[in-house]
């Protein structure tokens, strides 16, 4: 069998050699690449052959699942699978699997470091004492006691609750399904807008959460408010979002995700947005991360191969 990796995920040498010996030892031969696919032709090119392609965020489009007639299985090194056409491999028999969990604590941690860049304005004074300037009379805000709304409790939002708790914020959430937890108090998807000082995203990018967060929801926010998205990028309407900061009807905001992978565009609706803070995706990318992706892709290759594949998000 023949296994691809189609784009690099971010380990090093001595890692890929340990991979290349560890899936040998299944008789799986492995080809890595060390930058994304030019096109769509190179994608295609790099993987014709292949029973099993890791990806990570390069979309599998459906060109390459339908040429690819060896094709059987797809490991995800991330743990959103909206960039590939679940449902056509359904109809192939290919499986897909993710590394959900992996980067539970450094998206987590990030999210709290983002909400306390935006309430102490570290990125903006960083800039200001560079330039010989004071505070010029600037106060922040404090975590602590603000009502800190987390919307989807799954892992990471659940690790998020257990961070600002400590940090002493009163929790409320919002998910599909209720869970018993000292960490936050659940309320309705309105009550959690409404009521929230700071408001979190942390669900998965489906049909009904795309644009979930959109003008309407907006408007009914606090007007000191501020949301971080580190989930998913299209979750938001960005140019309501802008409209709304840029009218001071909201306090401020910080994302790490768009409708694509940065760079972002000069002209999208975030760049000359006031009181934003604007991350390339970083969320997932620490190395103890990337250290716990690369064996979970990894032993999802290999759980596969004996015939008891793990973290399937299709069939």
């Amino acid at each position: 069998m023949k296994a691809v990796f189609i784009e690099p995920i971010g380990f090093d040498k001595e890692t890929e050699t340990d991979i290349t010996k560890r899936l040998s030892d299944k008789n799986i031969e492995v080809s890595f690449y060390n930058n994304k696919p030019e096109n769509s032709e190179d994608a295609l090119e790099r993987v014709k052959d292949a029973d099993i392609i890791i990806t990570s965020q390069y979309p599998i489009y459906d060109n390459i699942i339908n040429s690819c007639n060896n094709l059987k299985l797809i490991s995800v090194a991330f743990t959103g699978t909206d960039h590939i056409n679940t449902k056509l491999c359904n109809d192939k028999n290919i499986v897909v699997c993710n590394a959900a969990g992996y980067s539970t604590d450094a998206v987590a941690e990030l999210t709290v470091g983002m909400a306390i860049d935006i309430i102490r304005k570290t990125t903006e004074l960083d800039a200001k004492t560079r330039k010989s300037e004071d505070r010029a009379g600037f106060l922040g805000t404090q975590l602590k006691d603000k009502t800190f709304g987390i919307i989807g409790f799954g892992a990471i939002g659940k690790r998020v609750a257990e961070l600002t708790k400590a940090f002493g914020c009163n929790n409320i959430a919002y998910s599909r399904t209720k869970k018993q937890t000292e960490l936050a108090q659940f309320r309705t998807f309105e009550e959690v807008i409404k009521e929230s000082d700071i408001i979190s995203i942390h669900t998965p990018l489906t049909h009904e959460t795309q644009g979930l967060i959109n003008k309407d929801v907006l408007s009914l926010t606090k007007q000191n408010v501020i949301l971080i998205n580190t989930a998913r990028g299209p979750i938001v309407d960005y140019k309501a979002l802008s409209e709304m900061l840029n009218s001071n009807q909201m306090a401020g905001a910080a994302i790490d995700v768009y409708e694509t992978e940065p760079p972002i565009a000069a002209n999208h609706p975030l760049q000359n947005t006031k009181n934003c803070l604007l991350l390339p995706h970083i969320g997932f990318a620490t190395k103890e991360a990337i250290e716990i992706r690369t064996e979970i892709v990894l032993q999802n290759i290999l759980k596969w191969a004996d015939g008891a594949p793990q973290n399937v998000v299709n069939l």
